[in-house]
């Protein structure tokens, strides 16, 4: 087989594969194989027809057919591992010479991962929030908690905001009621924006048993996105009672028996929280300083299918929240070509941050070993509340286990990349993000063994740099040794 490479684009490659007829004849003995079992000829059984009758009564033709259908697949791979390149999606094939008993050819225009070299990342250096709490942030979490605990009582006067109102809701479009927009007894949080718009504004100020009609437009059901006119009937208004901040409280919704001690509890899960954000913040913000040293052609097809990926899970996420786009748009404060811009870079730089990835990690040699698979596995398993077995099953029926390493070398490559920037909060304190990860699974980290651990670093280097010395001072001793012997 010989395979010619012609480069369409820096992303895109022409491969033409010709193929001796002699190694088309495993997939020929197949295609008779098959065709028999199908056929029905007198005087043989199924799957016992030879293959001069075969030819004779369903044609050459489709015999062919069926073994270079057959045989493609194998001989794209090999073409593509011969020529060693980085495809990506399907190929577009085209048989263009089939000479029986003599040769095929076929070619294939398929989209490659552009050819570059990750320079070097040693240096780089990354800012990241400092991890302090608050007392005015543990007073948030806190009050977030007392109104988990706060009971409703009913209020004679007019909705404010913050108050719960009990309300009876219906819509109409020109006039006709739409039934799938019409609810009885809907508890509401007055403020809280989290229904059509203007609901809030027309609530304030309303009294039980009051109504009022506003226009606005339906978020979900059949008339999505249509303008209607809502009538909204408050039946009740009840405010919300927080229990106090007290010892009482503290043993109500905690384990502790003092407030002291789960205003403590609070100030470190807001810390466990923050550092753990400083990690993903410091692992973006390595790849995304790594991203700008290197420009390289991204294919068209790949940053299509990505963004294409992205507004599908964002319509899910919508669909699942009852918004329409527009409504999410206005709630952002962008417009369609602002959004579909940032949707566009976004793709972009997933794209490129992936190959990227890729491309370090074949550079340092990086593989995956089956423990990693497994860990990765049980991981996502828990976070999508399934079975690892099922998921693994999942995976290895769909087909994803190749994308399934694929992401694990990408992020092997990125542990890798951000173990050699230099990290520092906003208050200038350089950060080892290796400690802090131990410290939030639960590891003690000494200050010695941090000194400890700078020691060893030194120590490595200083005895890097006396072997180096060493080094030159042999090669100086040999060049002089080699000089006096070619004079005498």
């Amino acid at each position: 087989m010989k395979t010619d490479v012609e480069e369409l684009t820096p992303t895109r490659v022409k491969l033409t594969v010709e193929v001796p007829f002699d190694e088309l004849k495993p997939n020929l003995d197949r295609a008779y194989k098959e065709i028999a079992k199908q056929v029905r000829i007198k005087g043989f059984r199924p799957g016992k027809v030879p293959a001069p009758l075969i030819d004779q009564y369903v044609g050459r033709g489709a015999v062919l057919q069926e073994a270079v259908n057959d045989a493609l697949p194998e001989l794209y791979g090999r073409a593509v591992e011969e020529s060693e390149i980085f495809v990506l999606g399907q190929p577009e094939v085209e048989i263009t010479a089939l000479d029986d008993g003599k040769e095929m050819t076929f070619t294939a225009e398929v989209d490659i991962r552009p050819k570059f070299e990750v320079p070097d990342y040693d240096g780089i250096e990354v800012t990241v929030d400092e991890a302090t709490v608050t007392d005015e942030e543990i007073e948030e979490t806190l009050n977030t908690l007392r109104e988990r605990f706060g009971s409703l009582t009913a209020a004679d006067r007019p909705a404010e905001e913050g108050d719960f109102v009990s309300i009876d809701m219906s819509a109409a479009v020109d006039g006709e009621p739409v039934e799938d927009a019409s609810t009885t007894g809907y508890s509401y949080e007055v403020g809280s924006r989290s229904s059509v718009e203007g609901l809030d504004d027309a609530l304030v100020g309303m009294s039980a048993g009051e109504s009022k009609t506003f226009t606005s437009t339906l978020v979900g059901g059949e008339k999505a996105g249509q303008e209607a006119e809502i009538t909204v009937t408050v039946q009740s208004v009840k405010v919300k009672n927080l229990p106090a901040a007290d010892d009482e409280f503290a043993q109500l919704a905690s384990e502790f028996d003092t407030i002291a001690e789960l205003r403590e509890d609070l100030r470190t899960r807001l810390l466990r929280n923050k550092r753990m954000q400083q990690i993903g913040q410091a692992r973006d913000k390595a790849l995304e300083a790594l991203l700008e040293q290197i420009d390289i052609p991204l294919p068209d097809k790949v940053v299509e299918d990505e963004i294409q990926r992205r507004n599908e899970q964002l319509e899910q996420q919508l669909q699942w929240s009852g918004l329409t786009k527009e409504a999410y748009l206005e709630r952002e404060g962008k417009t369609a070509e602002e959004f579909d811009t940032e949707i566009a870079e976004a793709a972009r730089q997933a794209v490129k941050g992936g190959f990227v990835l890729d491309q370090l990690a074949l550079q340092e040699e990086l593989g995956v070993e089956n423990e990693e698979l497994s860990e990765y596995v049980v991981t996502q398993a828990m976070q999508m509340g399934v079975q690892p077995q099922q998921l693994a099953q999942h995976l290895t029926d769909s087909g994803q286990i190749p994308a399934l390493v694929s992401e694990v070398l990408r992020t092997k490559a990125l542990n890798l990349l951000v173990e050699h920037v230099k990290i520092t909060d906003e208050a200038g304190n350089e950060l080892d993000l290796e400690a802090i990860q131990r410290e939030l699974n639960g590891e003690t980290v000494t200050p010695e063994e941090t000194a400890e651990s700078a020691e060893t670093e030194e120590s490595a280097e200083a005895k890097a740099e006396d072997t180096a010395e060493a080094e030159t001072e042999e090669a100086k001793d040999e060049e002089t040794k080699g000089k006096a012997d070619s004079e005498s």
